[in-house]
């Protein structure tokens, strides 16, 4: 079965501001010499997603005049203070009329994620009930592919920082796990002490 480009578009949660990093928003951390939020949208785009939503929050004007996001549709999440679960729920606002049949989601902190588990994950897309996840040696991580039929419930559930987390564990026996430990490295920049992760 073929699937066409458009079908399945990337979201990138890069709203957060980086609080213990001394308030330094991930997506402005240098990542092989530009923005990290840069590099997460080539992921996505190299995994095969034409269309990606990029979810800004923390000095949204600098990284908008910082990284190079062109043809990306850039939402602003106005609570990103409220955690990743708000700017889940506005990115999958910015989806709806798009005609768009699943969203790949990843975030902008895990630069160990590349293409490849990407598109390992985009490619397990059957259908809008489609429920996928990367796992690291059998442990659910990112990214993650939701079909549109869970949109609105995972919008409906996601606060706080948990995001997906509550309606992913509701429907655990419907997700299709793609392992991806051999190609991957899962961690997140969130403290001073992975900066040394980046490049």
């Amino acid at each position: 079965m073929t699937h066409t480009d458009d079908e399945v578009a990337g979201l990138v949660l890069a709203a957060g501001g980086g609080r213990r990093l001394g308030g330094r928003p991930k997506a402005l951390l240098t990542h092989r010499g530009r923005p990290l939020v840069e590099h997460a949208v080539g992921v996505l785009r190299a995994a095969g997603c034409a269309r990606v939503h990029v979810v800004l929050g923390a000095r949204a004007d600098e990284v908008r005049r910082r990284a190079r996001l062109e043809g990306c549709v850039l939402v602003d999440n106005a609570d990103w203070e409220q955690g990743m679960g708000s700017s889940l729920r506005a990115g999958l606002d910015s989806l709806a009329d798009s005609g768009a049949r699943a969203v790949l989601v990843s975030l902008v902190d895990q630069p160990g994620i590349g293409a490849v588990a990407a598109a390992r994950v985009r490619a397990a897309f059957r259908d809008e009930t489609s429920l996928v996840s990367a796992a690291y040696d059998g442990v659910r991580g990112h990214p993650v592919l939701f079909g549109a039929a869970h949109w609105a419930g995972i919008a409906a559930s996601a606060g706080g920082d948990r995001g997906a987390r509550g309606y992913l564990k509701e429907h655990a026996a419907r997700i299709v796990l793609i392992e991806c430990a051999d190609v991957a490295q899962p961690y997140d920049i969130d403290t001073e002490a992975d900066l040394a992760h980046l490049e």
